[in-house]
């Protein structure tokens, strides 16, 4: 099976994909996956290190063809706040608990979850549910990608929210079918946060990607 060993950031490919590959958030931090394109082509996604990517990256065949990542859109809150103090609070909150958060321009985005939902709300949030690509931050101490050789490419996980810019990337409007297998990846993630404890503060999560 024909490899994918390196990884385009966005915007830095300009010549046509030969697939494509439609990822949500747990699957695009991802090492070593089999995958099957759209349009059926199979290959084995085989980086040096785990690597977190994003829509609109291409990843690298070792004949020198690119597949198109595009992010699934997911289950997700968004929560918008009365003005930027009240929405620093709000992220402070969710970071206190561990919680992936994308920062957008004038609101917050976390994977849809009942107990946080009614958190923010009592804290003065408006909180709408939505269907978008979700692309949380990658916190202080993310480690960077290694797999993208000279093209630098910002490496995002599990923790909270910083910076302030706005990380949205819209949808490419394809009808989009995929089929993985995880061989190894070393990711490790709990899709359903409602199995976390939202009032245990202090303790730490520990990814480990080899």
């Amino acid at each position: 099976m024909i490899r994918a060993t390196r990884v385009l950031g966005q915007h830095r490919w300009k010549e046509a994909a030969a697939d494509s590959v439609l990822l949500d958030f747990d699957d695009r931090h991802r090492r070593r996956l089999a995958m099957t394109g759209t349009r059926g082509l199979e290959f084995l996604l085989d980086l040096e290190h785990a690597t977190a990517l994003r829509g609109g990256d291409a990843l690298v065949l070792e004949d020198g063809r690119l597949i198109e990542v595009v992010a699934a859109a997911e289950p997700l809150l968004e929560i918008r706040a009365s003005d930027p103090h009240h929405l620093v609070r709000l992220a402070w909150h969710l970071g206190n608990r561990h919680l992936p958060t994308q920062i957008m321009a004038k609101s917050l985005r976390i994977r849809r979850d009942h107990v946080i939902e009614a958190m923010v709300k009592g804290l003065g949030a408006r909180v709408l549910k939505i269907e978008a690509p979700f692309d949380p931050e990658g916190g202080a101490y993310a480690e960077p990608s290694h797999a993208h050789g000279d093209d630098h490419h910002d490496h995002h996980g599990h923790d909270h929210s910083h910076g302030g810019h706005d990380h949205a990337h819209h949808s490419h409007g394809h009808d989009h079918a995929h089929h993985v297998h995880d061989e190894h990846c070393g990711h490790d993630h709990d899709r359903d946060h409602d199995h976390h404890d939202h009032d245990h503060h202090g303790h730490s999560h520990a990814h480990d990607h080899k």
